[in-house]
């Protein structure tokens, strides 16, 4: 590995990195003899599919849609309750969140994103840009208990969002390519 490449696993700062390779002897600055790509890639995660889903406990919530004025609405009420949700397209999960606001307030905020809400914003963009070409996202939701583990709380929808994450390919998520 390259020293940026080890600073960037560790989450160090370059410098700090070069230093320590440095002083224990290492060839800083030669470039590594490439790995083949075969050696390296990770495999590949299996889509998320609707039915798994509705196997595992969700429930279909409602649908993103266009408004006259291009914004997006729910085509419904959505539920108040704090919990994990999904996007769907062609039966094909795309994208997983957390709701721990509560689901409507979460996804009030995907049709109108503050400035500052990174997520919100790009998710926004993906939604619209999708809903030209394909009429429907679909949107479902679990509600999952809070949980105790040794006597400490465990939140039963963030541990659900992060396995799901984890576990399937999700395009739209950023941390399931990680």
């Amino acid at each position: 590995m390259s020293t940026a490449e080890i600073a960037r696993a560790l989450g160090i700062r370059y410098q700090f990195a070069y230093g320590v390779l440095r002083n224990a002897g290492s060839n800083v600055g030669e470039r590594p003899t490439p790995t083949p790509v075969a050696a390296t890639a990770k495999p590949s995660k299996p889509p998320l599919l609707v039915s798994d889903l509705l196997a595992g406990g969700f429930g279909h919530v409602g649908s993103w849609i266009l408004s006259a004025e291009h914004r997006l609405v729910i085509d419904r009420e959505l539920p108040k309750a704090v919990g994990v949700y999904a996007f769907a397209k062609n039966d094909v999960v795309v994208y997983v969140g957390v709701a721990t606001m509560g689901l409507a307030k979460r996804l009030y905020f995907y049709g109108r994103p503050g400035a500052t809400q990174r997520t919100s914003l790009r998710i926004n963009a993906i939604i619209i840009g999708e809903l030209v070409a394909h009429p429907n996202i679909d949107i479902y939701a679990a509600f999952p208990p809070d949980l105790e583990w040794n006597g400490l709380p465990v939140h039963g929808s963030a541990g659900l969002e992060l396995g799901l994450i984890k576990k399937y390919a999700l395009p739209w998520n950023m941390r399931s390519a990680g």
